[in-house]
């Protein structure tokens, strides 16, 4: 019997590691001889780098960046197993964990942490960055990143903007003469599923500005600068990228990445079942189980489960795929009408309190895991 074991991480409870060890326990309990085959999965968003790392057995490594407001934070990043690959995660260095309801101002903070964060990856040899947008403090449409790698972005009076959202009003030219000649031979993997553009109405100033601190002006102020800013690149660079969907992403540092470096964009989750090999991984498998913290109505719009659940699908047609839960919302079954996820089972046993949940959720992870496995035993005895 095999058992593909590929979960997202519980946030706030396990990580992804941890989540596929406690569903392996509970199926061990009722399959101890099973071949079982772990792979730590992602979307793009918070659990990324540690979810590659850990299935590609690579290492972490920590440095010391600007973040978002300017200060020294500590961000990790990762090398992938084959030593070529970095993996980063944006809010890792550029973060909404990093303001507080009094310091977040979407008007002065900057992802020139992030592109020191690159920087920091490619000195370790790397020719290929996957980099996960998503949990940004920040609105500045990745100039601070592009700063931060050797671009200057020029006033009226040739002098370097001061960063943040706040100050692209006063971007007059672009010179990319001084970008560190290793970022043109990178080869940046965006990973992302936000397909909002640069500007507008559903911009990333209108739709994400309000959650970062921005007031109804702020909105105001920081689209109309963006919108110079994108005249800007689109007059020095040639790269029209306003309504490029997907620009808006973690404050436009989408767009950031698409005009000053060689980035393409991708779904999260496909990249992370790309570098994880978890196709490869799951040939043969008898059962698939996957899942995370939360599921609803969303989760088909490129969350793990619907993306472990189609991709194996493609190398073990007849393996059913087992979702496990934290909690499970309003629209599941849409989930089941896509003929993709077999089964959804909830992992929390007892009405409780959600840091009671998150405490127990190793045990209770396991214990789902075994009452179905017994269920599936009891199954295949027939």
């Amino acid at each position: 019997m095999k058992f593909v074991i590929a979960p997202d991480s519980f946030k706030g409870g396990l990580t992804a590691k941890q989540a596929a060890e406690a569903m392996k326990t509970g199926l061990a309990r009722v399959y101890p001889d099973a071949d079982f085959t772990l792979v730590p999965m992602a979307d793009g968003g918070e659990g990324t780098v540690q979810s590659l790392v850990d299935a590609t057995r690579g290492k972490l490594i920590t440095e010391r960046v600007t973040g978002p407001l300017g200060n020294q934070v500590e961000a990790k990043y990762g090398i992938l197993g084959d030593g070529k690959t970095g993996v980063i995660e944006m809010s890792q260095a550029s973060g909404i964990q990093f303001v507080n309801e009094q310091t977040r101002n979407p008007l002065i903070t900057t992802t020139y942490g992030t592109g020191e964060l690159i920087l920091k990856a490619l000195d370790q040899g790397i020719s290929k960055l996957i980099l996960g947008i998503g949990g940004s403090a920040t609105n500045d449409g990745g100039a601070g990143m592009a700063q931060a790698i050797g671009a200057r972005l020029l006033d009226s009076a040739g002098n370097q903007i001061k960063v943040g959202g706040g100050q692209l009003d006063q971007l007059e030219r672009i010179d990319t003469s001084e970008i560190d000649p290793r970022i043109k031979e990178l080869e940046i993997l965006i990973a992302s599923d936000v397909t909002n553009p640069l500007v507008g109405k559903d911009g990333a100033s209108a739709v994400f500005g309000p959650q970062k601190g921005a007031t109804p002006e702020m909105v105001e102020t920081l689209d109309s600068n963006l919108q110079h800013y994108a005249a800007v690149i689109k007059a020095d660079l040639g790269k029209d990228l306003a309504n490029y969907a997907g620009a808006g992403a973690a404050g436009g540092l989408g767009a950031g990445l698409l005009a000053f470096t060689n980035s393409t964009m991708e779904k999260g989750v496909d990249i992370v079942v790309e570098y994880s090999g978890l196709k490869q991984k799951a040939a043969g498998a008898d059962f698939v189980f996957t899942g995370e913290g939360e599921l609803d109505f969303q989760t088909k719009f490129g969350k793990t489960p619907y993306g472990v659940a189609l991709a194996t699908k493609q190398v073990a047609p007849k393996a059913p795929v087992i979702v496990i839960a934290g909690s499970v919302g309003d629209g599941i079954s849409e989930l089941y009408s896509e003929k993709s996820i077999d089964a959804i089972f909830t992992s929390v046993a007892d009405v409780t309190t959600l840091p009671e949940a998150l405490n127990t959720a190793t045990h209770d992870v396991a214990q789902v895991a075994e009452n179905i496995g017994r269920l599936i035993e009891k199954t295949l005895a027939k």
